[in-house]
């Protein structure tokens, strides 16, 4: 398909197209469209965020529309109220000049008495998020007897934000017979179930491979000491003067802390995270995606939905445990044939994670050495001079000022002058780098790290390792604790990931961890108060010692629960970085 104008659609919609400028289909588009016109087969879109799903799903159901029925007919389901909005204000665009098409969005945090007064006008497409569509149905507000399709659209982040029995609720009262839709851009688990549940024969249409990064994007890593991490963000911020980027965060407290201090330190940047109101965060979305801000800081949770073109990085601060995550992450630059740089901050015990999302996703990280003062002085410098050849002169608005500007720069050479006017923004630099030291890590010797470990871990055979503490904690199975929560509860009481963890051994009613004894103390204090699924954590240092253990269960094996005692030993007892996924506290 070469354009538009080759698919028969409604003459109003082709006439809305061609003045948005759509004149060629992306390719899941040019797949897609004409199927759904011709056919009520259920369809799997595997296609990247980016690629113009929205357009794909968002025409037929404009197309095949009865104008003169006022029911619902197409229902599209998103995992967010940003992109909820972002479908509706794309489809009422296509729909512009056919007036009784009339799309009515549902979610949450907004007025339900609003949205249902719009339900009761007897609107032809419905798009929503889960909890509140599933709210509407049990109130028998949103029918769908009369339903022709369901559309899911981000599949995979709906069902990450555990919103599997919302889904299952909501297909289960539609009719049987109803056309399912299912776009993702990646095929987890998860989205294979609901496709083995509720869908009957589908086709399947993918435009890019599935579980792969965007072919436009570079991939590169620094290797620093954690407690450098933050210096490397600045360093990419001021080596690239025309940054527009995301910088990806593990919990809430570490994205204030980024954000703050690159506040502070000047930076045009804010954080978006689960503590902020839905008017805070529509606010800083709304800078953000007219480039008033240029370094957005976020967690993952908070980030889904957020659609914004043109960003040049994004900034891992820390690699998520999910390889797909890192897919979803780098997949917010480089799209429409424009380029795109993602880079992780990684440690010298994170290159194997590196290595298995090189696998997985089929791409390779580079690795770059962190910029150096000099070459960051050097790129504003010449982005400066860059910046004052290019600028527009007003002549006449300037003409009044000149004589008195003579004036005042008298006795000042050329050269004294340029030096003046260069020096007046490109000062702070100067000083700031003037002794900026080497933070790269370039090279990890394994014999020297195995000596370290042995040296620091006191072996594999039971006790409590030289420099841990062993901690009794009030939680256990019985309240849905797991080793990956338990990491997570500690880092975010500790504010920081960036401590060591040594066994783990989960029992059903109390736990017992290790951890970096010089953090003990504190961690006694931060975790007062805190609760965990509506228990109120108790913690303690243990005075009981770690009785000997050969379990050697896998992190494979641990993430299954394979683990008949729910025992977590490293491999060959040795301790981790604490590293790992913050299990929804986002």
């Amino acid at each position: 398909m070469q354009n538009f104008l080759e698919i028969k659609l409604k003459n109003d919609i082709t006439k809305a197209l061609n003045e948005l400028g759509f004149i060629t289909p992306t390719p899941i588009q040019s797949k897609t469209i004409p199927l759904l016109m011709n056919s009520d087969q259920d369809l799997i879109g595997a296609a990247q965020t980016g690629t113009g799903k929205t357009a794909a799903f968002g025409i037929p159901s404009i197309h095949l529309a009865d104008e003169s029925n006022k029911i619902p007919q197409t229902l599209i389901l998103c995992p967010t109220r940003e992109l909820c909005m972002q479908i509706t204000n794309d489809l009422k665009k296509y729909s512009k000049y056919l007036k009784k098409i009339q799309i009515v969005p549902v979610y949450g945090g907004a007025s339900m008495e609003t949205q249902i007064r719009a339900l009761n006008k007897g609107p032809q497409i419905v798009i929503g998020t889960p909890g509140r569509t599933k709210d509407m149905i049990k109130r028998k507000k949103l029918l769908l007897a009369s339903l022709d399709r369901i559309v899911l659209d981000e599949a995979d982040e709906m069902l990450s934000m555990g919103f599997k029995e919302d889904l299952d609720f909501i297909l289960s009262k539609a009719p049987a017979q109803v056309q399912k839709l299912l776009f993702s851009a990646t095929m987890q688990k998860k989205v294979t179930t609901i496709i083995k549940e509720y869908m009957t024969n589908p086709v399947t249409i993918a435009v890019d491979p599935i579980n792969t990064a965007a072919i436009n994007v570079v991939h590169r890593y620094h290797m620093v000491q954690a407690k450098d991490r933050y210096e490397v963000v600045k360093r990419i911020a001021d080596i690239n003067p025309n940054i527009y980027g995301i910088v990806f965060c593990r919990t809430r407290r570490e994205t204030k802390d980024v954000s703050n201090r690159l506040m502070v330190d000047g930076y045009n940047a804010d954080a978006l995270h689960g503590d902020l109101s839905q008017s805070q965060r529509d606010e800083v979305m709304n800078r953000f995606r007219k480039a008033q801000l240029q370094l957005l800081v976020a967690t993952d949770v908070a980030a889904r939905g957020l659609d914004v073109n043109n960003l040049s990085h994004i900034i891992n601060y820390n690699l998520p445990d999910d390889p797909e995550i890192y897919t979803h992450r780098s997949g917010r630059t480089g799209r429409a044939g424009k380029k795109g740089i993602s880079i992780a901050i990684i440690h010298s015990r994170e290159v194997r994670r590196l290595k298995d999302i090189e696998k997985m996703s089929g791409i390779k990280f580079s690795k770059e050495l962190v910029p150096t003062g000099d070459d960051i002085c050097k790129k504003q410098l010449y982005a400066l001079i860059d910046k004052i050849k290019n600028i527009e002169v007003d002549n006449e608005k300037i003409e009044p000022f000149l004589s008195s500007i003579n004036e005042k720069l008298e006795g000042l050479d050329r050269d004294q002058l340029i030096k003046h006017f260069v020096s007046a923004e490109f000062n702070r630099f100067i000083s700031y780098y003037k002794n900026a030291r080497d933070i790269n890590i370039l090279s990890v010797s394994k014999s020297s790290r195995s000596k370290t470990d042995r040296k620091t871990t006191g072996g594999r055979r039971g006790g409590v390792r030289n420099n841990f503490t062993r901690f009794y904690i009030n939680i256990g199975t019985k309240h849905r604790l797991n080793p990956l929560k338990l990491i997570s509860l500690i880092n975010e009481s500790l504010n920081s990931s960036d401590h060591e963890i040594g066994k783990i051994e989960i029992l059903k009613t109390f736990s017992f961890f290790e951890i970096d004894s010089s953090v003990s103390l504190k961690l006694i204090e931060t975790l007062k108060g805190t609760k965990f699924n509506r228990v109120k954590v108790k913690a303690e240092i243990s005075k009981e010692k770690s009785k000997p253990s050969n379990s050697k269960m896998k992190m494979d094996n641990r993430r299954k629960g394979r683990s008949k005692k729910n025992r977590w030993r490293g491999p060959a007892g040795s301790r981790r970085k604490n590293r790992r996924k913050n299990n929804g506290r986002n």
